[in-house]
């Protein structure tokens, strides 16, 4: 498994959990431009709409050596998973206020590209500022150790 790009503020703005592995349909020039790391995935979310998953505002960079089509870097991009799958998300975010946000984007084994999804539960500030501290006290241990 071979990640591109990593969500990082994702894990500091929300608490995720139940993490699922994706599909995502590209075009052709956005595969090259993933493999050569032209990702981010920084305010990007997930969408459901008439039972079908969507990621929106997650940046591809244009492959630069493309002529003639060129798709917006910022287009809404469909989702693939099991139809089971995406109704107990849908029920845990209409019940529960959870929100979907991606939180990796990788190539599998196979090499196909992957988009790691997970529920997210806003973090209050107190509770960034407890991770921050937990951060800083981790790398304190590990510079004296």
């Amino acid at each position: 498994m071979k990640v591109i790009s990593n969500n990082r503020k994702a894990f500091f703005d929300y608490f995720v959990s139940d993490l699922v592995e994706a599909g995502i349909v590209l075009e052709g020039c956005e595969v090259k431009s993933v493999r050569a790391g032209g990702v981010s995935l920084t305010d990007s979310f997930v969408v459901i709409k008439d039972g079908e998953m969507f990621l929106k505002n997650a940046y591809i960079k244009p492959y630069e050596k493309t002529s003639s089509f060129k798709p917006d870097e910022r287009r809404t991009r469909k989702l693939l998973l099991n139809k089971s799958e995406i109704q107990k998300f849908e029920r845990l975010v209409k019940e529960k206020g959870f929100t979907i946000v991606p939180t990796k984007i990788y190539f599998n084994n196979l090499g196909k590209v992957k988009v790691e999804i997970g529920l997210a539960k806003g973090k209050k500030l107190y509770d960034k500022r407890a991770t921050l501290k937990e951060k800083a006290i981790k790398r304190d241990i590990e510079r004296f150790s």
